[in-house]
Formats: structure tokens, sequence, C-alpha cells
């Protein structure tokens, strides 16, 4: 009997055990930077003369792992690798399939220290966020294997005298699973593992920024010994194999989590028919938000102003989920932004393997330059308040900054900036200010802090997201509590961590005898 699916609880850092174990799992890491790792291609490591180096953001001298990059004709290689363990692997029963997931789960729970701390070094996650990734990665495991049992099971279906009716779900075939670098345990594990436990081989090309956690999850499928070619590792450019895995004849699906202008061009290239494709291909995509927090003159501004600052500032505001858009009626627009200046002013930038650092780097130089630039775009648009440029380190360090005055067609308004950058929006009333929070090309999360039930309800209605939170922050969705995805330019609204998301990557054969 498998138990009931439960998330992972966090645990509390200031706690004397929790930080014991952290700090020795930081220690070992440490001792573990700058090795390489291989491709992995059939059950098989290759090594390649080009390489992928990841770099700490927080110390631009630190390497945490050189990586074997991948060509086309080792994407060819690995192609072949997974068709023929199709072959095998789609008649593996479902509930044989969700055991390997489960295993790997365990695995990783005993050692969900060491993993987060990877992290640490390779993502500039502070200690919570990165432990929360890992749990995350954790919770998709145990949630997909229990849904790929269940949908393994007879179907409920209208039965007739003297006819046999079944439904069964196949799996689809190889699948390019290209996942983003900032929950690089998280969504790489949750995306790889559904299509797995549906029983699709994977072609996994994890992101340049955010590779070794990726080979580590490799590495523990490998340990519950996933059959050869199931699961097939080619870290490479997008340049050079990103589009190549797209467009490939035999590529089933493609499973992306990224930019809007990524996930557009991987729908468009996906439509095109190549050469001996005899399939529509199925796009799994989740890209860009411009989230909002939207605040009325009857909420309590103390818990508004906490969550806008976690859901701007968690992780550096490196998430599609980040509250970017503040939101707030004329009423108690300066008295909020007071508050919310406040709290920002305490936080602590810095290294974050140093657990008093709230705020660590953002993920590399590219990164750095373009949120700098979009500071300096804001302050020629509003009224700079808090923060305004690069912080102290080694690494990619930024002030955490809020711009207030910001009109709602601004650049700052509307544009994703991916940073610690948070535009301060005043609205006449809640209508004008549930009006602005719809008024850009994403409907990925939103929130709204009110105490008016009517409003909420509107709200409910109205306030066009894939997630909606009320009297809390837009950050921190839970498998199977929260399922998460977006509309309109945020992507193609898959639900990931809910009921229906294997369904993405199987599809439904129906199957009659007369008796």
């Amino acid at each position: 009997m498998v138990p009931k699916f439960d998330i992972m609880k966090y645990v509390d850092f200031s706690q004397s055990e929790p930080r014991r174990k952290m700090e020795e799992a930081l220690e070992y890491v440490k001792s573990q930077l700058g090795k390489e790792y291989p491709l992995l291609i059939g059950g098989e490591d290759v090594t390649t003369e080009n390489k992928i180096v990841s770099i700490n953001p927080s110390n631009e001298d630190e390497v945490v792992g050189v990586f074997s990059k991948a060509n086309k004709e080792l994407v060819e290689k690995a192609m072949a690798a997974a068709l023929e363990a199709f072959e095998t692997w789609r008649k593996v029963p479902g509930e044989v399939r969700a055991r390997y997931l489960w295993k790997a789960a365990k695995i990783m729970k005993d050692r969900i220290y060491e993993l987060s701390a990877w992290m640490v070094y390779e993502e500039g996650k502070n200690w919570l966020e990165a432990y929360a990734d890992t749990c995350e990665a954790i919770d998709f495991l145990e949630f997909y294997g229990r849904l790929m049992a269940q949908m393994a099971q007879p179907q409920d279906l209208t039965t007739m005298d003297g006819v046999d009716n079944n439904l069964y779900y196949i799996p689809l075939g190889v699948g390019v699973v290209i996942p983003p670098w900032n929950f690089p345990c998280a969504i790489m594990a949750g995306m790889t593992s559904a299509a797995i436990v549906a029983g699709n081989p994977v072609l996994l090309k994890p992101a340049s920024t955010a590779p070794t956690i990726a080979r580590k999850f490799v590495e523990i499928l490998q340990e519950v010994m996933l059959p050869p070619g199931v699961l097939n590792f080619i870290p490479g450019s997008g340049g050079e194999i990103g589009d190549y895995l797209v467009s490939h004849p035999k590529t089933r699906f493609i499973a992306f989590t990224g930019s809007m202008e990524v996930g557009l061009r991987i729908q468009k290239l996906s439509s095109e028919l190549s050469e001996g494709q005899i399939w529509i291909k199925r796009t799994i995509l989740e890209m860009g938000g411009k989230d909002s927090i939207v605040v009325d003159e009857t909420a309590n501004l103390d818990d508004a102003a906490q969550g806008i600052v976690a859901g701007a500032f968690g992780f550096q505001g490196q998430k599609c989920s980040a509250c970017s858009r503040a939101i707030v009626v004329k009423d108690i627009y300066d008295e909020l932004l007071q508050k919310v200046v406040e709290r920002t002013k305490k936080i602590k930038v810095g290294p974050v393997v140093n657990y008093d650092n709230y705020m660590g780097p953002v993920i590399d130089k590219h990164a750095y330059k373009s949120i700098l630039d979009y500071i300096e775009i804001g302050k020629s648009e509003g009224r700079l308040v808090c923060g305004g440029g690069k912080a102290e380190g080694n690494g990619y360090f930024i002030q955490p900054t809020i711009i207030a005055d910001i009109a709602p067609d601004a650049r700052l308004s509307q544009e994703e900036i991916f940073g610690p950058v948070l535009a301060f929006i005043k609205a006449e009333d809640f209508e004008d200010a549930l009006n602005i929070a719809n008024n850009t090309i994403y409907g990925l999360t939103g929130a709204l802090y009110s105490l008016d039930r009517s409003r909420l309800e509107k709200a409910r209605q109205d306030f066009h997201v894939g997630n909606l939170y009320f009297n809390r922050k837009c950050t921190g969705a839970l498998v199977d509590v929260e399922p998460f995805g977006g509309f309109n330019m945020s992507g193609t609204d898959s639900k990931a961590g809910g009921r229906d998301y294997l369904y993405l990557f199987t599809q439904a054969k129906s199957v009659s005898e007369k008796l």
C-alpha cells in the first residue's frame, strides 16, 4: 500500500541541528567543487573536448563544475539510445515505473542537505530557498509516481452488454526536457520525472548556468538502476543543439521552462514539419511573468508589506512568479511604501554560504548587466526610494531596489526584469488596481491583499492569472496544493504539480472488443 502523498516540510535553520547539517553539507560540497562531469548517453559516460564551465555567482573566481558539451553528432547518438530504450520502457507497467521515482525520492531525502548545498554554490540560493527547491523536487517524484500508479489502473468507462471496452494512457515517445536555471532541481526533476514515469525516454539539456544539480539527479536515477537510454544527459548551448533538438523529426514532445522569447521560438520550430516526422509535436511551455500584488485600503498593511518584500526579493527576484509590481490604492500608497522600504533596507546582501545573508547574487554577468540597465531605466521613469545599484562582493550582487510612482504603461511595469527590482504603482481605487494588474501580456501569478469579501470574489473571477493568492505573497506554489502554470504569454498553463499534469506526457488509447 502506497501511503497518502504529503508535501515535504521545511526545516528551521535557526535551530542548531538543521544548521549543523547544512554547514557540514556546505563543507562537503566545497571539497567537491571544480570536478569534471561527462555526458550520459545510453547509460555510458561520454567526454568531449568542448566544455561548459559553471561558475559560483557569489565568487567569479570559483568554479563549481566543468561539463562536457554535446554537439549535433552526440545528440543523434542520444536520440538513437532513447529510441531503442523506448521499445522496452513503454511496456513497463506504470506502477513499476513509479517505483523508480519513489526510490529516487528516498535517496534525495537522505541527501537533502547536500543537494541543497550545491544550489547555494551554483545558483546563489540562500539556505531556505535551496532547501525548498530540493523539497519540491522530492514532492514531484512522490506525487507523479502516485499519479502514474492511478493512471495505470483500469479506467472508469460506461459499459455495454457484449463489449469489453478499455482506455489506456500510453506514452508519447522520446521527449526533450529543457529546464531553467532558477529552479534547477525542482523544475528539472519535475519535468524529467513526469516524462519518464509516463513511459517516455528523455534527452535532458540542463541550463548552462545550472548543470551540476541536474547531473546529481541523473546519478541518483542511475543509482536506482533506471534502464540505460531512458535518461540521457546532454548539456550544450541553445544555439548549437537547442534548435536541433526541437526540430528533430524523432522528437515527440518538448517540455520547457524559461523566457517567453525562447518558449515562443520552441513553439514555432516545433510546429514546422521536419522530413520524416509523422506526428504533431506536443509542447509543454512555462514562460515568463510580470506579476503583481494588489493592495486595497482594507488590507492589513503589515501583512501586505511582508508579502511584497518576500515576493519581490526572495532569491533576488529571479522567479517567474516574483512580485515585480506592487499596485496600491492611493489612500494607503504612501504608508505601505514606507513599510516596504523599511523592511527592504534590513535585507542583508552577500554570499549565501553565510546563513545571515538573505539575498545572494543574480545568476551571471549577462543578468547582472541587464538588471542594472533596467534600474537606470526605472530611475528615469519613477522615483528611486531604495537600493538602485551594485552591492559589494566578488560576485553579481545587486541591491534590492524599489522605484515608486511608476506609470502602468512604463517599461518597468511591462517588461520582465528577473531581478531584485520592484515597481510601486499608484491606483485610484480597487477597480483601477485590478485593471492595471491585468494590463500586461503575461498571466502567471498575482495576489490581492484585501479584507473586503466582494473584492476577493471579483478578483477570483477577473484577476487573469493562472495562480492567484489572497492575503499572502505571490510566490511559493506547493505540489498538489497550488498546481502551477500561467495564462497568455506565461505559457501553456500546464499546471505542474497538478493532478492532470501527466496527461500532457501521454496519449489515450481506447480499445473495444466484441464478445
